[in-house]
Order: C-alpha cells, then sequence, then structure tokens
C-alpha cells in the first residue's frame, strides 16, 4: 500500500504520551492562579454550612485562621473575604460598613497578623450590611449613586487601615473607582491595589452567594438591573472597562465566569491588563450538583473550568475549588 493513502501529518503522535501532552500543553494551570473566597461571621468556634454551596462554610475569625493557613500551606496566594453580618446589625444606611471594628476589618488583622504575606482581597459594597440587601444606597426605590460613593470610600479606607491588599468594588456605581482611589491615596495607602469589578453582570448565578451573606431573602424579586449590566450587552462591558482602567483600576474583574468567557477573552484582547474570572456561586452549587449525582467526574470537570478560564485570558480566578484545585495541582 502506498504511503500516499496515509497522513503524513498525525496529530495524534503529540498525544501519546502523558510527558507529549505536558510538552506542548498550550495552556497551564498552577496554584498562583488562584484566590480562595471565603465567609466570615461573628463568634468563636463557629463552622456553618452554607446549604446551597456543597462543602463552603462560614466561619468565625479563629477557624477563618485556620483556613488561611490551609491556604498558605497550599500556595494559594490570595483569599477574598465577605461577611455575613447579623441581622440585627443591618440597617438602611449599612453603616456597619463605615466602623473600622467591623467584623471584615477585625478578620483581616486577625490574619494579617498571622500570615503577613497572604494576600486579602475585601470586597467593597454595601449589600451585607444593609437591611435591603441592596450594594448601595436606597431611596424611594432609587440606589443612590454618588451617595453611595461616598460611603464606599470610607469602607475601603477601613479595610486599608486593617491590613487588606486589594480593594475590590463590586457595587458598579458609576465613577467610583477614581473616587476611591484618590480616597485611598489621600489616606497613605497609594499601594493598595484596586480589583474592579469591571464587568458585573446582573446574573441568575448569584443565588447561593446571597444565602452565604444572608442577603438573599432581603432582596426578593427586587432586581439589581438598574447598577448590574444587562447579560447581552458585550461592547457596553468594553465600555465599563475603559472607564475603570481610565479612573485607576490596577486589574479588573469578570463575573460571572463560565457564562462570560466570551467577555473575558475580548476584554483581555482589547486591553491587556491582568483579567480575573469570577467562578461564581451558582457556577460552583450547579457543578457540585452534577457531582453530587454522579453525572461528572468532579476533578476532571473542575481541572477543564479552570483551563477554560485560562484559556480565555484570565490571569487569576476567584474560585470556591481553590483547595481542591491546588491539591490536585500539588499532587500531580
Amino acid at each position: 500500500m502506498s504511503r500516499g493513502q496515509y497522513p503524513s501529518t498525525r496529530m495524534r503522535r503529540n498525544r501519546q504520551t502523558a510527558f507529549s501532552r505536558r510538552l506542548v500543553a498550550e495552556t497551564r494551570i498552577n496554584t498562583a492562579d488562584l484566590i480562595w473566597p471565603l465567609f466570615v461571621v461573628e463568634g468563636t468556634n463557629i463552622i456553618q454550612n452554607v446549604k446551597s454551596m456543597p462543602g463552603v462554610n462560614r466561619y468565625s475569625i479563629d477557624c477563618l485562621q485556620d483556613q488561611a493557613a490551609k491556604a498558605v500551606e497550599m500556595k494559594i496566594p490570595a483569599i477574598a473575604i465577605f461577611p455575613s453580618i447579623d441581622t440585627e446589625l443591618k440597617d438602611d444606611s449599612g453603616s456597619l460598613a463605615r466602623d473600622g471594628d467591623n467584623l471584615v476589618c477585625r478578620a483581616v488583622k486577625a490574619i494579617k497578623s498571622a500570615y503577613p504575606n497572604l494576600g486579602i482581597v475585601c470586597d467593597v459594597a454595601l449589600d451585607p450590611f444593609t437591611s435591603h440587601g441592596h450594594d448601595g444606597l436606597l431611596k424611594e426605590g432609587e440606589i443612590l449613586n454618588d451617595e453611595t460613593i461616598a460611603v464606599l470610600c470610607e469602607q475601603a479606607i477601613h479595610q486599608a487601615n486593617a491590613g487588606c491588599d486589594i480593594i475590590a468594588p463590586s457595587d458598579m456605581m458609576d465613577g467610583r473607582i477614581g473616587i476611591i482611589r484618590a480616597a485611598l491615596d489621600g489616606a497613605g495607602h497609594q499601594n493598595i491595589q484596586i480589583m474592579a469589578y469591571a464587568a458585573k453582570f446582573a446574573s441568575g448565578f448569584y443565588g447561593p452567594f446571597r444565602d452565604a451573606v444572608r442577603t438573599g431573602a432581603l432582596i426578593g424579586k427586587t432586581e439589581k438591573s438598574t447598577y448590574q449590566m444587562d447579560p447581552g450587552n458585550s461592547d457596553e462591558a468594553m465600555h465599563e472597562i475603559a472607564l475603570d482602567l481610565a479612573e485607576g483600576a490596577d486589574i479588573i474583574i469578570i463575573k460571572p465566569g463560565m457564562p462570560y468567557l466570551d467577555i473575558l477573552a475580548r476584554a483581555k484582547a482589547e486591553f491587556g491588563v491582568p483579567c480575573v474570572a469570577y467562578q461564581v456561586s451558582g457556577e460552583y452549587s450547579m457543578l457540585c450538583a452534577a457531582f453530587n449525582q454522579g453525572w461528572l467526574d468532579r476533578e476532571t470537570t473542575i481541572t477543564e473550568v479552570m483551563i477554560s478560564f485560562k484559556r480565555a485570558g484570565a490571569d487569576a480566578v476567584i474560585t470556591y475549588f481553590a483547595p481542591e484545585i491546588a491539591a490536585i495541582l500539588n499532587q500531580s
């Protein structure tokens, strides 16, 4: 049989052995790509399961320190802290966000004192602190943009004073990045990074997170679509990102992750700046449901999804799977 009947180029040659597949891999993941979101509550020696997020818990500060130790041991470079505030401490204005001794600030201080080299990301938004569950100040059904930003500046300065490394405004108020940057600089925090939720969409994938921080029942059917983005808008996302970068953002976040890989890829191609994908709670819980039914292989799927974020252009990924991914990578 003549040679011409067979292909001279065989793509499978490079796939035949494990070492060869590693040699030619175009996209690689590393523990350095991970940011691990963690929930903190008041009290001592408390670990509370989040029912809608299998394997995810709320931790009192002492127990949160144990998770920080785990992050350090597993070479996860950063954690993101989100508070679950007791209902009686919330009010319409989210005044606790302006308290330098609130739950978040005390958690940051405790972790930084024990693990000074672990990066800490702090969310800047009012939804965990408000009795109505919105990210900003609410008046007669309208979210007040400029008045909210003034509160966010105070919140950011308190978090920076506590020792956080990265301020991450997730509120989607217009113009807040530039004003927060100026406020941080004016308070002597010129080196604190801003990781902006530049393209945060009004998504159906946030439900389990709202359970975790106990805002879901407050929001109910009330929409956040007057300040979070329309899921159908890609050009608008680029405009939002451009504005945040012009105002001083150091890193941008695309949120959610998997349903918005096109936005992530476009942002990386158009701006060439550090981009972070947030694999949000609904994505996590959806996958866990399939794992628990035996419909998907857990390790294979978690790894594949992480590769998809990196392939699309993510420099880092905020994911509740961070410790599992780190364990897989450290073992391999």
